[in-house]
């Protein structure tokens, strides 16, 4: 199937600024902000060539994700892969674009069609209904990010070394199924010219994201409990709350963000079958843990964390946000 097209981009002027000059003075000073040295050293670390970062609107998860852009490595980078869930439709297995290029405000970057179409003829890939594939945020939000680390790495008026991406969104899969595509993608995440960009953001909290769990301590998971929207936290009865809630937030992702440092990816799976966090990228991180775990490298090590709000009470909402970087 021929690649062909420009996937628009759909989200700039909402989601992100789609003035050119403007982004690019916002994700400079994203990126100004993280320290230039992380865990002793320098950034961007040499081979960190496997990232974590959230998708959400730049005003929200700028930031955080800058902590992971930072760290990248793509120096030696022929073709970046983009995993990334599906908001739009459902999705049970991985799909990949039919577009041959998807747009940024600052130029078009383009889609490795050769490695596409060498994924495609395994036989294990749906396609991504084009229109799907532009109403679809979890891929676009990191393109103008990985626009800005090319310049910074090759120049701004290099543009023709900038490497070709691999979209692909992964969908609703078992913990085996997780495994299966790890194991297809393990030999490009082995191989030093290629790079991934993994995209989730953490726990959606709330009831319009129907998740209102709460746990004092990770030591404490079986008093794990859903709060009623009827009460507002801390009113009594199943609402009281020996800590804010914003809390108890905190702990069921660090329980999620330590199960991802494990390296081990059943015990990833484990901790969102337990609490049931609604980590929204877990199918990727999945699919990448299991990658890493088959080439030996990794594992993920955490870089930052932020939320868009603290919640305080029941008719509160979050969403979580969380950066990582896998030297591989």
């Amino acid at each position: 199937m021929p690649q062909k097209g420009t996937r628009e981009a759909t989200h700039a002027g909402s989601w992100y600024d789609g003035r050119p000059s403007v982004l690019s003075a916002a994700l400079d000073e994203y990126l100004e902000k993280v320290p230039t040295t992380v865990d002793g050293k320098e950034l961007p670390i040499p081979k960190a060539r496997v990232i974590i970062a959230p998708h959400a609107g730049y005003s929200y998860s700028g930031p955080c994700a800058a902590w992971a852009y930072k760290s990248l490595d793509l120096s030696s980078a022929k073709r970046i892969f983009v995993l990334g869930p599906s908001h739009t439709y459902y999705l049970k297995g991985c799909a990949l674009t039919t577009f041959a290029s998807y747009e940024t405000p600052f130029g078009d970057l383009q889609v490795d069609a050769e490695t596409t179409e060498a994924l495609r003829a395994t036989g294990k890939f749906d396609t991504i209904p084009p229109s799907s594939d532009e109403d679809e945020h979890s891929l676009e939000m990191h393109l103008p990010y990985l626009w800005k680390r090319l310049e910074q790495t090759h120049g701004k008026d290099n543009t023709d070394k900038f490497p070709p991406i691999v979209p692909i969104l992964i969908g609703d899969n078992s913990g085996a199924a997780e495994k299966e595509f790890g194991r297809l993608l393990a030999g490009y995440l082995g191989d030093p010219e290629n790079a991934f960009v993994v995209s989730s953001d953490f726990c959606h909290w709330g009831t319009r994201f129907q998740y209102t769990r709460y746990v004092p301590a990770a030591d404490r998971l079986d008093e794990l409990r859903a709060l009623s929207s009827s009460r507002r936290g801390g009113g009594g009865g199943d609402n009281t709350t020996e800590t804010p809630i914003h809390e108890g937030i905190r702990v069921l992702d660090k329980m999620a963000m330590d199960a991802v440092e494990s390296g081990r990816h059943d015990d990833f799976v484990e901790n969102l079958r337990v609490t049931k966090n609604t980590v929204c990228g877990r199918h990727p991180i999945g699919v990448t843990m299991a990658a890493l775990e088959a080439v030996g490298g990794g594992p993920f090590k955490f870089l930052r964390y932020e939320r868009s709000s603290l919640v305080e009470t029941v008719s509160d909402s979050s969403v979580s946000y969380a950066a990582f970087y896998a030297v591989v």
